[in-house]
């Protein structure tokens, strides 16, 4: 698995001057502030137009601290993130476009792409014993076998037709990528660009991170809270990364008043 950073949030410095030129405003900014962090901050002022004499002597940390602590986690929705996640099996990703709110997905289309060379997603725990290990790739290596035989069946029976247009070619071939893919596993690996904000991250943290018998989601978690936190660690201050004892991680979150 691997996941690739491909966009951040940012700020426009010179909007924001001309904002607060234009409202007469004058913002007491905490220096060194990341642009996700500034754009919270900048969010939520606006609600109250906070600014000046109406800032308290909160930091910007501390400002984003106590509205997570509150429980106003609206103007996190402004800052987001976009990721490319490979190395990922059609299992996992079934899990995760299900998360719909503040989240956007495009994934590898097994209808427009033959997945005859496509690797297979081996879980931890069959790949660390032999015997599992060989086992599963021998269903794993039939089931791409059936696939590739199928296919080949499909194009022979469509290259017997010689009368369809350029549109009716391009149906079939979706047709017989859907009707061939139906015998890959779970386990076929697969390539989707995320984009998600703060908040919908964190509730992904939240429910997924932390569930054990979920290895996949959990390191697809864990790397994720680090990818936005090395971008805004207030963020997701009330994460951390632990390990179980086979030491894969799992996501938790800080409990209040303890360490």
């Amino acid at each position: 698995m691997k996941i690739y950073k491909i966009s951040t949030p940012g700020i426009n410095e010179k909007e924001i001057i001309a904002f607060l030129k234009d409202e007469a405003l004058f913002w007491r900014r905490t220096e060194n502030t990341s642009g996700a962090n500034e754009t919270v901050e900048l969010a939520g002022r606006l609600c109250y137009m906070s600014f000046g004499n109406l800032q308290s002597n909160r930091t910007n940390s501390e400002y984003i601290e106590n509205l997570i602590d509150m429980g106003h986690e609206s103007v996190l929705e402004h800052v987001n993130w976009s990721f490319i996640i490979t190395g990922v099996s059609r299992g996992f990703t079934h899990q995760l476009v299900r998360h719909r709110v503040g989240f956007a997905f495009s994934q590898l289309s097994q209808q427009y792409f033959n997945a005859s060379m496509t690797c297979m997603v081996e879980p931890n725990i069959i790949m660390k014993h032999g015997f599992l290990s060989e086992k599963w790739k021998q269903i794993t290596n039939k089931s791409k076998e059936a696939y590739t035989e199928l296919l080949a069946l499909l194009d022979q029976l469509e290259n017997e037709n010689t009368t369809l247009s350029a549109a009716e070619k391009k149906e079939i071939k979706r047709l017989k990528y859907s009707a061939a893919r139906s015998v890959l596993p779970n386990a076929t690996e697969t390539k989707i660009f995320v984009t998600a904000n703060a908040r919908a991250i964190r509730h992904f943290l939240d429910v997924r991170g932390s569930i054990p018998g979920d290895e996949e989601m959990r390191i697809v978690s864990a790397e994720i809270l680090r990818l936005v936190s090395a971008d805004s660690a207030v963020l997701f201050s009330d994460f951390y990364i632990s390990y179980l004892s086979d030491n894969s991680p799992i996501v938790l979150k800080k409990i209040p008043g303890k360490q």
